[in-house]
């Protein structure tokens, strides 16, 4: 590719976090002041951890509109869009951010163990279909200040675009933002997503899905349960003082859920619908609350 595609974040101040000791005592803080100091400690420029599948030829955009969850065609040049690679039943296969490149060319971006899965995915359905597809060894980065150029990224719910080119650059990882993804609501592979993990669970019938594009594999389930039911548990964001991957969330005496990442304050987990916005909850033998 020969050149980078910027992501910027903003510029952001240096120094410790202000409130660290109020977020770990579990004290109340409201989701836009969390999200405002906490981006005042992050780096400007954060080093993303992706995996990258470029799709070429002249069947590429029908290929793509016929294998994934959310319209693709209409994409313009330069433009992204969010959406899943799943299996017939519905299971994820792999999230994605499609970038349309040109009329004919692609970049899927997902996570790096999941590049060569993509790949040989799309490979296997491809058929007649006169499209290439192939895993690129592109580096990413995320900038919190406009770069000029790349797509936006509201993964960490600040104002942010993601660039990626062909040389690494020397810049901090994305765990320096995982207290603001944590914040924005945002599941990670590995972490609040994998296989067994139902779109609708996770959020993402509302971000990666479309509901009057053509058929894709999983369409029927996904739209089965959007138009007559409903999951049974969904991803939450939970105010609590400190809570670890894999504590059990109880009300009362009854578990309702699973923290499945966690920072000072803040954490992540699914937990069953039937819970109250406002039910006092335990994690690990300390109040919580659903934020």
């Amino acid at each position: 590719m020969g050149r980078w595609v910027a992501i910027g974040i903003g510029r952001l101040g240096g120094g410790c976090f202000p409130l660290l000791s109020e977020l770990a005592s579990g004290r109340r803080v409201g989701a836009g002041a969390y999200t405002s100091q906490v981006a005042t400690t992050v780096p400007k420029l954060v080093r993303l951890h992706r995996g990258y599948v470029r799709v070429s030829g002249p069947d590429a955009a029908d290929f793509l509109e016929r294998m994934v969850s959310n319209e693709v065609v209409s994409l313009e040049p330069g433009e992204a869009r969010q959406a899943l690679l799943l299996t017939p039943k519905s299971r994820i296969v792999a999230p994605l951010r499609v970038v349309r490149e040109g009329s004919e060319t692609f970049l899927l971006i997902t996570e790096p163990e999941l590049a060569d899965t993509v790949a040989s995915t799309l490979a296997r359905a491809r058929f007649a279909a006169k499209c290439e597809i192939a895993v690129e060894p592109l580096s990413g980065l995320l900038h919190l200040a406009d770069p000029g150029g790349g797509i936006p990224n509201d993964d960490y719910g600040v104002e942010a675009w993601e660039t990626w080119g062909d040389v690494p650059a020397d810049a901090p990882g994305a765990d320096e933002l995982e207290a603001l993804r944590i914040e924005a609501g945002t599941p990670r592979w590995g972490k609040e997503l994998d296989e067994t993990i139902l779109p609708a669970e996770a959020g993402l019938d509302a971000t990666h899905v479309s509901f009057t594009k053509g058929c894709y594999p999983g369409q029927e389930p996904i739209a089965r349960l959007h138009y007559r039911g409903r999951p049974n548990r969904s991803l939450r964001v939970i105010e609590a003082a400190d809570a670890q991957p894999g504590d059990e969330i109880a009300l009362g005496e009854k578990v309702v859920g699973r923290v499945t990442s966690a920072v000072p304050g803040r954490a992540l987990g699914y937990v069953r619908r039937e819970v109250p916005d406002d039910a006092v909850l335990e994690i690990g033998g300390a109040e919580a609350r659903l934020h």
